[in-house]
């Protein structure tokens, strides 16, 4: 997989929410996977068993992070070094961008997150981009195609929480996010790799947003 990100960046260091940074194409994506939820039985997904994600939905009016290189230092900066690093185009409203400038590094890219409570306790978080249906998380019924969301998981907590989603990686099945009800519940022989504890929704153009002043009806995904 990172092999064939690393061909994408030779041609783009930059990809916006709704875009697989990993190179599909609608044409790719099998319509009817995209509308169904994780193949795995083991636990639950988002509104299953009342099991539900810590959603939360950018609006139309949503200016995402803008992540700015630093050219150096004043006074003593020069010419060539204001000039010697590079920017992308800010993200589209209601979404957000990712950054893969850093090829050679660990991580699939880097994303900038808005400042939240949830995410500011964090003590060990990294994000995992996951498209929408895996974890069942419904969207309109316009888009027929898979939709990135961003899921933001703390690897400093390890342990069991009733109807909180999970990162384990499961014997004979990967790595899978699920929920459960009980400890009992998580198969035998399971690791905890860490908690879900935000995810972040963009929103898209067939998305109208409503202006109620109801939460219930302000939702739209």
């Amino acid at each position: 997989m990172k092999a064939s990100l690393f061909l994408c960046l030779t041609f783009a260091s930059i990809a916006h929410a709704w875009v697989s940074p990993f190179g599909k194409t609608p044409a790719q994506i099998d319509t009817k996977l995209s509308m169904s939820t994780s193949s795995s039985s083991i636990g639950a997904v988002h509104g299953e068993n009342s099991c539900f994600l810590p959603l939360e939905q950018c609006d139309n009016e949503y200016y995402a992070p803008r992540i700015l290189q630093i050219a150096g230092m004043y006074p003593g900066i020069t010419k060539e070094e204001l000039f010697a690093v590079t920017s992308t185009p800010a993200a589209e409203l209601g979404q957000w961008s990712y950054d893969f400038s850093d090829p050679t590094g660990p991580q699939l890219g880097t994303v900038a997150l808005p400042g939240r409570h949830m995410i500011a306790n964090c003590e060990d978080p990294c994000v995992v981009i996951a498209e929408h249906f895996s974890l069942g998380v419904p969207m309109p019924d316009a888009i027929n195609e898979a939709v990135d969301i961003l899921v933001i998981v703390d690897r400093a907590v390890k342990t069991f929480a009733e109807r909180k989603f999970l990162v384990l990686e499961v014997p004979g099945e990967g790595v899978l996010i699920k929920a459960f009800n009980t400890k009992d519940e998580i198969p035998s022989g399971s690791e905890i790799l860490g908690r879900v504890e935000f995810v972040q929704l963009p929103w898209l153009p067939c998305m109208q947003k409503k202006k109620s002043g109801f939460m219930e009806d302000d939702s739209v995904y």
